[in-house]
């Protein structure tokens, strides 16, 4: 196992050091280096579903169909020049192009996308739910796909923009033990092989990975579209945003991808510097699960209704310059969603009658997990302490127990905190997404055990009802009412979206951020 280069308690002159090691390389080619906070356990497609993994396969990979380059406001091709959708919604066919060569100069066919597709589907991994709504994908010749639906789903050409659906070359992954067989998660073993590689259509190539030290991508000199301005693009692990500052300054760095508010002021006035402030895209939540034997107290919904009256939302904004207050777990920027106008509010009286008419009138300890880092800017601590302070007014003793992220980020997935603060992004830019925050869904019941026997079947009816509405006016109304629903009886407890806050010296170019990938490095040239 390779040993990390960068941590938090790694000495800063040593990581400049090893920075400053870097950019001899850009004697000799052009070389962007990333300061980031890595958050990932794979790049392998089919495995990796962490923000880290989406920044990076978004340049090493292609994708049937992607959005534009700063938002998500339409769905544009990719490797598909055009697609048709049946009269009843459910088979998707696409074309593909014909001038598209992977990295070994193999060309694009239907096949490869067909087996991607159905090696994400059957590895049974984190992002393979993403795959649950496909029946089926045929080859139906060498560059048209044919996908069918189990049911209408009118947020599917949204999905596909995600990473995970990224097309692999089939004949290498297979050569290195890959398969797209409904076994595939038990007898694929390609993850190794396609975590230090990619086999895929990109600007870039993954030239190597160590696990939080550095992850080096090649520019791709057979790639079908415009080449990238630089050779190549190191992205460094530097969980601390001070020490990302400190390095943006020296000129160690290109872009630091996650200042706090402090650091951004101390940026102000560098004339060699660009801040950029934006919404961001990560909404901060509690988890409360519903397992008495894993949450106790924290698993009433009286007790989670207590918690959601208790925290002071106009506090975090102070903490978070630029941020908003969401009203339920529906993100933001997606049509529909509850913001700061429909938040629940902060009422210390009512929250404390819940804890009484829940059997708690004197309160109750608790451990609260949540991973130990500094993440788009926000640092977990910070926001960990205030949530202790704010449920001390009600009782609640919370016992703070910050985890390595690997090691937290496991007992998250796995449902086994009673008690968790965490943080999520859209997978789906689409309201769909938020129903993954509902009984039936993967978070609600892998991760907070709120299954749908808990839950009335008029909510469930309607839950379903939302994943397949294809009517605009009804499915805000859809989803209006489950958003309402939820901010009385769910099982987490959204409390901050935390603006985005990014520097980057002031010669590089082109800098765009995205709801969906954070941060295309493609897109990134040096003015000369």
């Amino acid at each position: 196992m390779s040993k990390p280069a960068v941590s938090p308690a790694r000495p800063l002159a040593a990581l400049l050091l090893l920075l400053g090691l870097a950019f001899v390389q850009a004697q000799a080619e052009q070389v962007l280096v990333v300061g980031h906070a890595e958050i990932t356990e794979a790049y392998d497609p089919a495995h990796a579903f962490n923000p880290t993994s989406g920044m990076i396969n978004r340049v090493a990979y292609d994708t049937l169909v992607t959005f534009p380059d700063g938002d998500a406001s339409s769905i544009e091709p990719l490797l598909a020049t055009s697609w048709s959708i049946s009269d009843d919604g459910l088979v998707y066919t696409f074309e593909l192009r014909d001038d598209v060569y992977f990295t070994n100069g193999a060309p694009l066919s239907a096949d490869d996308v067909v087996f991607s597709f159905n090696r994400l589907k059957h590895m049974r991994a984190q992002p393979s739910f993403l795959a649950d709504p496909i029946a089926s994908l045929e080859a139906v010749g060498e560059r048209t796909v044919a996908i069918t639906l189990v049911d209408e789903r009118p947020s599917f050409l949204a999905e596909l923009c995600n990473t995970a659906f990224s097309v692999v070359h089939a004949e290498t992954v297979r050569a290195n033990g890959g398969t797209d067989a409904a076994d595939a998660a038990e007898t694929d073993t390609a993850m190794r092989f396609l975590n230090q590689t990619s086999v895929g259509t990109g600007p870039y190539v993954l030239e190597s990975w160590s696990p939080q030290d550095r992850t080096t991508l090649v520019r791709n000199p057979d790639y079908w579209g415009e080449q990238p301005f630089f050779d190549r693009v190191i992205v460094v692990n530097i969980p601390e945003a001070a020490t990302q500052r400190v390095a943006l300054v020296a000129g160690n760095i290109d872009l630091a991808t996650d200042l706090t508010p402090d650091q951004v002021v101390a940026l102000e006035g560098h004339d060699d510097i660009e801040i950029f402030l934006g919404p961001g895209r990560w909404t901060h939540f509690l988890l409360l699960n519903r397992d008495p034997d894993i949450g106790g107290p924290v698993s009433n919904p009286l007790v989670a209704q207590a918690v959601r009256y208790a925290l002071d939302y106009e506090g975090y904004r102070e903490l978070w310059a630029g941020s908003v207050t969401p009203g339920s777990n529906m993100w933001v920027g997606l049509a529909g969603a509850f913001g700061q106008d429909r938040a629940v509010e902060r009422d210390l009286e009512r929250a404390r009658e819940l804890m009484a008419e829940a059997g708690h009138a004197d309160g109750f300890e608790i451990t609260l997990h949540y991973p130990d880092l500094t993440w788009a800017g926000v640092g977990l601590s910070t926001n960990a302490q205030k949530l202790q302070a704010d449920l001390a007014e009600i009782g609640i003793t919370a016992r703070l127990l910050p985890g390595e992220v690997q090691v937290a980020l496991e007992g998250y997935r796995s449902g086994v905190q009673g008690f968790g603060y965490w943080f999520w992004g859209p997978d789906k830019l689409d309201p769909v997404d938020f129903l993954e925050f509902l009984p039936g869904g993967k978070v609600a019941g892998e991760r907070a055990r709120w299954t749908p026997d808990m839950v009335d079947e008029e909510i469930l009816a309607l839950i379903a009802r939302a994943g397949v509405e294809t009517d605009p006016e009804a499915r805000l109304e859809i989803f209006a009412q489950l958003q309402d629903y939820a901010q009385r009886d769910s099982a987490f407890v959204p409390f901050n979206v935390p603006a985005i806050q990014t520097a980057y010296r002031a010669d590089l170019q082109g800098y765009l951020w995205h709801p969906q990938w954070g941060l295309d490095v493609a897109l990134l040239s040096r003015s000369q």
